[in-house]
C-alpha cells in the first residue's frame, strides 16, 4: 500500500467497515450503483446512487445487514486486475462510476478486494475476515455530488463508525449525541440568536440578542489578543484578481471564490484575510529585530460553498480571526518548527500562522558544519521568504 495508514489497525477496520456496508445495500437494495466508500477521521461513508431515497429510520435495518455479515466471517482477499477486464466487469453490471474511476487509475492494472459475494475496486487495506468488525455503527444519511461538483449526479452518503472496542465507541456515540444537543444551529434558533433565509444562504441574519453576544465574543477576544501582544488591522472585503493570482487561491480556490467584474476589472470577495494582511506587511521593509510581529484581524470572509454542505455559521460567510505571526527562525529549524504550529493549527482552528523565515542565525546560534566537520560561514542579510496560507 502506497498509504502508511492503511496498516494501522482502526484504519483498517473502518476501511472494512464501509465495503461490509456497501455489500449490506447492495443486498438490501438491487439496482444501487457504487460510488467510493473512504475512511474519514471520525469513521466511514460510502456513496449511493438508488432508486430508493435512504432515511434515517433505514439505517437499523441496513446495520443489521451488516451484523449478519460480519458473523459469516467472510475473508478479504485482494489481486491484481488488467485495467480493460476491470473496465468490462463493472461495464456489465453497468457500475458508470467504477468505470469513472478505472479510467483515471495511471498504470495498466487495478486492485480488486473481494469479501463473500461482494467484490470492490480498492487499493487494499483490510482487516482478515468480517467477524473482526464487532463494536460499529451507522450515524447518518446525507446528499453528496459526485466528484464534489454541481454538475455531477446527487448522490446518497451514508455515515458510519467503527472502533476497536465496543468502550470506545460508546464514548464516541455519546460524545456525538451531546453534541448535537449543542448543535449551535439548533441552539441559535432556540435562543433567538441568528436566524437564515433562503435569500441569503448559509449567511446569517443576527438578531439583537445574538448581536450582542457576538460583541461580547469579540471584545473578549481583543482583550486576550492585548494581552499577548498583537495589534489589530482591518483589510477590504472585496479585492483585484491581481492579488489572489499572485496568493496562489486563483489557481487553486477559485472554484470556492465571489467574483465580479467591472469597468473590465475582477475583483472577488475575499475567502480568507492573509493575502490582504500580507500587502500591509510589505508597504515598508522589515527588520529581523522587530520580529516576532503578531498581527490579529476580525475580518469578514465569504466562501461559495455548494448546495448540501452549509453548516450554519462555520461556512459561506464568517467573522473570520485571522492571526498571522511573523517569526524569524534559522534554517535547520523549519522542519521541527512547521511540524510544531502545524501540529497546533490542528487544534487552535480560528489561528492562521504565516511563518516568515530568516535565513540569517540568531546572535547565539552555531554555524553550520559541511560533511567535512567544518565551519560554513553564513551570510549577513536576514532573507524572508512567506510560508503559504492555510485555507482553514
Amino acid at each position: 500500500m502506497s498509504d502508511t495508514k492503511s496498516y494501522e489497525p482502526l484504519y483498517r477496520l473502518r476501511h472494512s467497515a464501509s465495503h461490509i456496508l456497501a455489500q449490506a445495500v447492495l443486498d438490501l437494495y438491487p439496482g444501487t450503483k457504487l460510488a467510493i466508500g473512504p475512511v474519514i477521521d471520525e469513521g466511514f461513508y460510502y456513496d449511493f446512487d438508488s432508486k430508493t431515497a435512504f432515511q434515517d429510520e433505514d439505517l437499523p435495518k441496513i446495520e443489521a445487514r451488516m451484523r449478519e455479515i460480519v458473523k459469516e466471517r467472510q475473508p478479504f482477499k485482494e489481486w491484481s486486475v488488467p485495467k480493460s477486464e476491470a473496465l468490462k466487469i463493472f461495464g456489465e453490471k453497468q457500475e458508470c462510476y467504477k468505470t469513472e474511476i478505472i479510467e483515471g487509475i495511471p498504470g495498466d492494472t487495478v486492485n480488486f478486494v473481494q469479501n463473500g459475494p461482494f467484490t470492490d475496486l480498492c487499493e487494499g487495506g483490510h482487516i482478515a475476515n468480517t467477524e473482526e468488525l464487532k463494536a460499529f455503527k451507522l450515524l447518518s444519511v446525507a446528499g453528496a455530488y459526485w466528484r464534489g461538483s454541481e454538475k455531477n449526479p446527487m448522490l446518497q452518503r451514508i455515515y458510519g463508525t467503527a472502533f476497536l472496542t465496543q468502550k470506545e465507541l460508546d464514548a464516541h456515540v455519546t460524545q456525538r449525541e451531546e453534541a448535537l444537543k449543542r448543535d449551535h444551529r439548533k441552539v441559535g434558533k432556540q435562543l433567538g440568536l441568528f436566524s437564515f433565509h433562503e435569500e441569503g444562504p448559509g449567511l446569517p441574519f443576527w438578531k439583537p440578542q445574538g448581536l450582542i453576544l457576538k460583541n461580547l465574543l469579540i471584545a473578549f477576544m481583543r482583550e486576550k489578543l492585548a494581552v499577548y501582544g498583537y495589534t489589530e488591522i482591518e483589510t477590504p472585503t472585496i479585492l483585484r484578481d491581481k492579488l489572489w493570482r499572485t496568493s496562489g487561491h486563483w489557481d487553486n480556490y477559485r472554484e470556492n471564490m465571489f467574483f465580479l467584474e467591472r469597468e473590465e476589472e475582477v475583483y472577488a470577495l475575499k475567502p480568507m484575510n492573509c493575502p490582504g494582511g500580507m500587502l500591509m506587511y510589505k508597504e515598508e521593509k522589515h527588520s529581523y529585530r522587530e520580529l516576532p510581529l503578531k498581527v490579529a484581524e476580525f475580518g469578514k470572509v465569504h466562501r461559495y460553498e455548494r448546495s448540501g454542505v452549509l453548516a450554519g455559521l462555520s461556512v459561506s460567510v464568517d467573522s473570520r480571526r485571522t492571526m498571522p505571526i511573523f517569526l524569524p527562525l534559522p534554517r535547520r529549524c523549519k522542519r521541527a518548527s512547521w511540524r510544531l504550529f502545524t501540529l497546533r493549527m490542528r487544534y487552535t482552528k480560528p489561528l492562521i500562522l504565516i511563518i516568515m523565515w530568516s535565513s540569517r542565525p540568531g546572535p547565539r546560534s552555531r554555524p553550520e558544519r559541511t560533511s567535512s566537520g567544518r565551519s560554513r560561514p553564513r551570510g549577513s542579510a536576514a532573507r524572508l521568504t512567506s510560508s503559504r496560507c492555510p485555507t482553514r
